[in-house]
C-alpha cells in the first residue's frame, strides 16, 4: 500500500533522526514527511539526513494541525493512498506501522487509531483524566466509539483526507478529524498501542488546549447538531 508516514515536529533535533531511522527498518522504502513546524533547532536538517525523508518547514509555529494539514496536502498531491501519522518525540513507536495496515487491510476501516492503555502506565494523571474525558465527549458527538481522540498514531485513507475539510490548527484537530469523518459515515477502527512518556518536553498548554477543545466541541455541535 503507497502510503505517506506524516511527522509533524517542532524543535526535536536530537530526536528525530532515530525516528526516521526506525520507520525505515519497520517499512523499508516508505517515504517519510517531517513537518518543521517553525523549529528554533536544526530539526529540519537532522531529519533531511535521513535517507527517503522529505522535510517541508513552516518559517513560524503555526501549531500541530497546521503541520498535519501541511502533510496531507501533500500526500493529496502526490498520489499517496493515505498517510499513517506519528508523533516525533517517540512517543509513537515504528516498529506498530505494520499493525496499521494489516488492520486496513483485514477491516477496511478509513481511519485507523492507535488506542493507549491508560491504566497502569506512566501517562500523567492530568493527561490520562483528560484523555478519558475528552474521548467520551468526542465520542457523543461522533455517533460512535472513539477510544483515544487525541492519539496522534493512526492511518486516514485519502478518501478522507479528500473529503473531510479540516478548519482548526492546533492539537484539537486530531479529535476534529475524528468526529468531522464519522459524522460522514467513514468507519474508524483502532490498534492498541503501548503508552510511553519518558523525558520528552510536552508543548501542550493544558488549560489553553483543553479551552480550544471544548470551543471545538461547542462550534461541532452547533455545525453537525447532537
Amino acid at each position: 500500500m503507497n502510503v505517506l508516514i506524516v511527522v509533524p515536529a517542532f524543535n526535536l533535533e536530537s530526536a528525530i533522526g532515530p525516528l526516521l531511522e526506525g520507520i525505515g527498518e519497520a517499512v523499508p522504502g516508505a517515504v517519510s514527511l517531517v513537518i518543521d513546524d517553525g523549529s528554533d533547532d536544526d530539526t529540519a536538517g537532522a531529519a533531511g539526513r535521513v535517507e527517503g525523508t522529505v522535510v517541508l518547514r513552516h518559517e513560524r509555529n503555526r501549531g500541530k494541525g497546521a503541520a498535519l494539514r501541511t502533510g496531507f496536502a501533500y500526500a493529496l498531491r502526490e498520489g499517496f493512498e493515505g498517510v499513517i501519522t506519528l508523533d516525533g518525540d517517540g512517543q509513537h513507536p515504528p516498529a506498530l506501522i505494520p499493525a496499521f495496515l494489516e488492520r486496513r487491510q483485514k477491516s477496511g476501516a478509513d481511519l485507523i487509531v492507535g488506542a493507549r492503555e491508560r491504566r497502569h502506565t506512566d501517562m500523567p494523571l492530568h493527561r490520562r483524566l483528560s484523555n478519558r474525558i475528552t474521548s467520551r465527549m468526542a465520542s457523543r458527538l461522533a455517533g460512535c466509539e472513539l477510544p483515544d481522540s487525541q492519539s496522534g498514531y493512526r492511518f486516514v485513507s485519502r478518501t478522507v483526507l479528500e473529503n473531510v475539510k479540516l478548519t482548526t490548527s492546533n492539537y484539537e484537530t486530531e479529535t476534529e478529524l475524528l468526529i468531522r469523518a464519522a459524522r460522514a459515515g467513514f468507519m474508524i477502527d483502532s490498534v492498541p498501542i503501548p503508552t510511553v512518556y519518558a523525558d520528552e518536553t510536552s508543548h501542550i498548554d493544558l488549560w489553553r488546549d483543553t479551552v480550544r477543545f471544548l470551543k471545538l466541541l461547542i462550534r461541532l455541535r452547533g455545525e453537525l447538531g447532537k
